[in-house]
C-alpha cells in the first residue's frame, strides 16, 4: 500500500590470537565511541546459489527474505521482509524508530535507484539545540535523551522502494515479522552480551521491562522474547501503509515519549506527518574494470570509499599480499586523506550545495594520492581543496556510533538491493515506544555546530536537516550489469570495512567470503585501527615505526554481500557476527 505522500581465492590460513604487543603506544583520547563488542568468531563458508540469494545480519531475517524470494517476491520485497524481522530480533541495530539508505538496481529498466530514508532534525531546532543552560550537553548525555531523536525515516523509505520495485502485496511482507513477534524468538549470545553491557538501557523506564527481569538481569541466551506490542504496530502498518505510523496514534506516542523524557526533545507531530524519504541520484565512479555505485550525501560512506580505492590505484598495493605491512600502511594512508575531506565537505545536500563529484575527479584524486609516502605515515591528513578555494566550513569531528545493520539481496530476474539501516548507537536513544526503540541519530550532527576555530561546520543542526552518515550500501556494476552488492555496520569504521572488502574482491581477486573475513584495518584520521586477535596484530610494532598511531580494536564489522558470477551467485556473511547468506 502506498502512503499518501508519497569479491585467485585467498583464504586466511589462521587467526593469531595472543596477548597485545608489549610496548605498543596508545593514541590519546579521541571522540567517544561505543563499539559493539564481538561475541566470537564463527567460521563461515562461501554460500552458493543458482537463482536468488539474501545475506542479512541475523538468520531469522535471512530466512524471512528467502521465504519471500521462494514465493516469487522481488529483491525489494525480500529486503523489506528481512528488515522488518531485523527490527524485532536486532533491536540494538535498526528498526522502525530509525532510518537508512537503499541502493536498488532495477533489472527491467536497467537503472539504479537510491533512497534517502535518513532521519531529520525537528523543525523546532537550531544551532543551540544541544545546549542546556547555555552549555553543550556531554556527548553521552545527549545520546540518551529526547534531544537525540530524529524523525524516523525507515518505513517511508521501505514504502517508496516497494512502490517502485515490489511485486508481492505490501501486507504479505509483514507476515514473517508479525508471526515472530507474537511467537517469540530466542535471545542470541550477541543480543544478550549487548544487554549485559548497556547500563543506559537497563535504566530506561520504557525499555527495561522488555529486555531485563525484575532484578535488572538481562534476558538470558535462549530466552524466548515476545513482542506483542510491536506485532500490533506491524499489523497496523501492513494494513494501512506507513501513514499508520506517521499520522496516527503511533506518531502521537512517539512525540509524547520524546517530549516527556527527562531531557526532552522538540520532535513534534508535523515532523512525522510531513516526513518524506527522498529519491536521490546514485553516485557512481569508474574503478578498474568496474563501476562503483552508492548513496550520495548525506551519506559520506560511498564517496569516501570511492576516494580510498581511487587513490590506491596510484599506489602498488595490489602487488602486495592483503595482510602485508605494505598493504595495511597504504590502505590506512588513503583512508586518512579521504576522511579528512569527509569531515569538511559532506553534509545534507539540501542544505550544503557542495559538488561531491569534485572529490572524485581524476586530477584531484591524483593530487591527494601523491601525498601518500610508501615508507612513512602522515600524522594526520588535512582536507584538500577540490574547488581550488579555501573552504568556508570548519572540520567536523562528530562521533558516529557503530550500531547498524546491512543486507544484500539478488532475485531471479537480476534485481539487486543493498540496504543499510540504523538506530545509531546500540539501542539508539533507549526510548521504547510500542515495542520499538527510537534512534539517537541527531548526535551524528556536530553538537557544537562550530569547530575549534569557531568556523561553522557543514554538518550542524538545522531544522529538517539530515545528519551526515558513514553508511555505505553499494552496488558494483560490470559492463553495466550488477556484479556485487555489499555494505556493513560499524559507524565510521563502515568506510574501511566496505573499502577493504571491495579491494579484496575487485583488486586481489578473493571470493566474497574470503574478502569479508580479511582482518579489518584502516584509518579515518583518528589513528590506525587494526583488528586485535588477527594476523595483523604482529604488524603493529612495524607500523608504529613508520609513524602510525596504532589502535587495537575488536572491529566486529558485520559485512553482508553477494557477488553475481557467470556460474551463479556467491554470498558472504561476516564471521564476526551472526548473519548468514541463503539462496536457491
Amino acid at each position: 500500500m502506498i502512503g499518501t505522500r508519497q569479491v585467485a581465492r585467498y583464504f586466511i590460513s589462521a587467526l593469531i590470537v595472543g596477548s597485545l604487543l608489549s610496548g605498543m603506544s596508545v593514541a590519546l583520547a579521541r571522540t567517544p565511541v561505543n563499539p559493539e563488542e564481538a561475541t566470537g568468531w564463527t567460521e563461515k563458508s562461501l554460500a552458493r546459489a543458482d537463482d536468488y540469494m539474501i545475506s542479512a545480519a541475523n538468520p531469522h531475517a535471512s530466512e524471512a527474505g528467502l521465504a519471500i524470494l521462494d514465493a516469487g517476491g522481488s529483491a525489494v520485497d525480500a529486503a523489506i521482509a528481512a528488515q522488518l524481522v531485523l527490527s524485532l530480533v536486532e533491536p540494538q541495530s535498526s528498526g522502525l524508530g530509525g532510518g537508512g539508505f537503499m541502493v536498488v538496481f532495477d533489472a527491467a529498466n536497467q537503472r539504479l535507484r537510491t533512497y534517502d530514508a535518513r532521519e531529520t532534525a525537528p523543525v523546532d531546532s537550531n544551532g543551540s539545540y544541544f545546549k542546556v543552560d547555555g552549555e553543550v550537553l556531554p556527548f553521552w548525555d545527549a545520546v540518551n535523551s529526547g534531544l537525540s531523536v530524529g524523525t524516523p525515516g525507515l518505513l517511508r523509505g521501505l514504502e517508496k522502494m516497494h512502490a517502485d520495485g515490489g511485486r508481492l502485496p505490501w501486507a504479505d511482507l509483514f507476515e514473517p515479522a508479525i508471526q515472530l513477534a507474537r511467537d517469540g524468538f530466542a535471545v542470541s549470545p550477541r543480543l544478550h552480551g549487548l544487554l549485559l553491557r548497556s547500563k543506559a538501557l537497563r535504566q530506561s523506564k520504557t525499555a527495561r521491562s522488555y529486555f531485563y527481569d525484575a532484578q535488572g538481569k538481562p534476558r538470558p541466551v535462549g530466552y524466548v522474547l515476545k513482542n506483542p506490542a510491536l506485532a500490533k504496530v506491524f499489523e497496523q502498518v501492513a494494513q494501512q501503509g506507513a501513514d499508520a505510523f506517521y499520522e496516527g496514534v503511533i506518531a502521537h506516542d512517539i512525540v509524547s515519549a520524546v517530549r516527556s523524557h527527562a531531557t526532552p526533545g522538540t520532535l513534534a507531530l508535523p515532523d512525522l506527518v510531513f516526513y518524506e524519504a527522498v529519491p536521490r541520484e546514485p553516485l557512481c565512479v569508474a574503478y578498474l574494470e568496474y563501476e562503483l555505485c552508492g548513496m550520495g550525501p548525506p551519506s559520506s560512506g560511498p564517496v569516501t570509499v570511492m576516494q580510498i580505492l581511487l587513490m590506491l590505484t596510484h599506489t602498488d598495493i595490489l602487488d602486495y599480499a592483503p595482510n602485508s605491512l605494505e598493504a595495511v600502511h597504504l590502505f590506512a594512508e588513503a583512508g586518512k586523506l579521504a576522511c579528512a575531506d569527509r569531515d569538511v565537505y559532506i553534509a545534507d545536500p539540501d542544505f550544503v550545495s557542495f559538488p561531491v563529484n569534485t572529490l572524485l575527479a581524476p586530477r584531484y584524486i591524483a593530487r591527494r594520492a601523491a601525498l601518500i609516502n610508501p615508507a612513512r605515515a602522515m600524522p594526520r591528513a588535512r582536507a584538500g581543496n577540490p574547488l581550488g578555494e579555501i573552504s568556508t566550513f570548519g572540520k567536523d569531528r562528530s562521533p558516529e556510533l557503530p550500531s547498524t545493520t546491512h543486507l544484500s539481496v539478488v532475485d531471479k530476474e537480476g534485481n539487486v538491493v543493498s540496504m543499510t539501516t540504523s538506530v545509531e548507537s546500540a539501542f539508539g536513544s533507549k526510548i521504547m515506544v510500542r515495542g520499538f526503540l527510537l534512534n539517537n541519530q541527531l548526535t551524528d550532527f556536530s553538537l557544537r555546530g562550530v569547530d575549534d576555530a569557531g568556523m561553522p561546520v557543514a554538518n550542524r543542526v538545522e531544522p529538517s536537516k539530515r545528519p551526515r552518515s558513514s553508511m555505505a550500501p553499494m552496488i558494483v556494476l560490470r559492463d553495466g550489469k550488477p556484479y556485487m552488492a555489499i555494505g556493513a555496520p560499524g559507524g565510521p569504521f563502515i568506510i574501511s570495512f566496505v573499502a577493504k572488502t571491495l579491494l579484496g574482491v575487485l583488486g586481489w581477486g578473493l571470493d566474497i567470503q574470503a574478502a569479508i573475513a580479511l582482518p579489518n584495518r584502516g584509518s579515518c584520521n583518528y589513528g590506525t585501527e587494526i583488528e586485535q586477535g588477527t594476523q595483523l596484530e604482529p604488524l603493529a610494532a612495524s607500523l608504529e615505526r613508520m609513524g602510525h598511531k596504532v589502535r587495537l580494536e575488536s572491529l566486529p564489522s558485520g559485512l553482508q554481500g553477494v557477488v553475481i558470477t557467470p556460474n551463479g551467485l556467491e554470498g558472504g556473511a561476516d564471521p564476526r557476527r551472526e548473519g548468514v547468506a541463503l539462496g536457491r
